[in-house]
């Protein structure tokens, strides 16, 4: 039977891939059913993912993934700077077996971008960053940054991030060859370089109004003078017809109509 640790990895997983973007509803039953396990157990991996900040429940609309704000944004890419950073900060000097495992990881990132699998390629770039806290020993540390990888891929899924895939990859193989080389201060600068590319890379708003969306959906319609004009001028004084005439209405009177309120209401719905 399919644990709750195995329902959780694989939901990271999907997420990382930008398989599941943000806002994707996670059915208790649709999940049970997939994984082949009860509700309880699936209800168990959702409640972990829910503490780890990858997804939220509410009590009538169930399991979502999250939906971060730009100041929650904001908070995920500095908090991975300063757990990157810090990882980078503390080394002394990098054994050649851990530069051998992210070597090997850049092969796989290179072969996925020449590849057609944006899964693949999305998750392997993203991974990078746990994969260099394994390569250095701190388990914990990894744990975190995959939890903060994941939430910073659906940040880049929700704010349309432009930031260019063989970039990243390019960014990763120069951190790699700093720290092959030994000098770590280089590492460290080439990672703070890194990680600031990809956050100006968001399509963040840098006005804090809380109500910037609302006020500018409810600024006042612009109206057009002509049509005004034209309602509001004094009827012209007409010659009048014979009795055998009949009054030939105008295109214009045609469809004078009201619109109908229904139509009007799906129109902005």
């Amino acid at each position: 039977m399919t644990t709750a640790t195995e329902i959780s990895n694989r939901i990271i997983e999907a997420v990382m891939a930008q398989k599941l973007a943000p806002g994707s509803r996670l059915g208790e039953q649709q999940l049970a059913m997939l994984f082949d396990c009860s509700r309880t157990i699936v209800r168990e991996a959702l409640t972990r993912l829910s503490t780890r900040g990858i997804v939220t429940v509410s009590a009538r609309r169930g399991w979502y993934v999250i939906e971060p704000s730009e100041d929650e944004a904001r908070e995920a890419f500095e908090a991975r700077r300063v757990i990157e950073l810090g990882l980078l900060h503390q080394l002394k000097t990098v054994d050649k077996g851990a530069v051998r495992q992210l070597k090997a990881h850049l092969q796989r990132e290179k072969a996925a971008l020449a590849g057609s699998d944006v899964g693949v390629r999305s998750f392997l770039l993203g991974d990078f960053h746990v994969c260099l806290a394994e390569c250095l020993g701190n388990s914990l540390l990894a744990d975190t940054l995959r939890d903060f990888t994941a939430r910073t891929t659906l940040i880049a899924m929700l704010y349309q991030s432009s930031h260019d895939a063989a970039q990243s990859c390019a960014d990763h193989v120069r951190i790699v060859e700093a720290l092959e080389a030994g000098d770590i201060a280089q590492a460290e600068a080439l990672m703070s370089e890194h990680i600031g590319s990809v956050q100006s890379a968001l399509r963040l708003q840098a006005s804090t109004d809380p109500l910037a969306g609302l006020r500018d959906a409810l600024a006042p319609v612009r109206k057009t003078t002509t049509a005004a004009a034209d309602t509001t001028a004094p009827p012209r004084q007409r010659k009048p017809r014979a009795a055998s005439q009949s009054p030939t209405p105008k295109a214009s009177d045609q469809g004078a109509a009201p619109a109908d309120a229904s139509t009007y209401l799906g129109a902005l719905l």
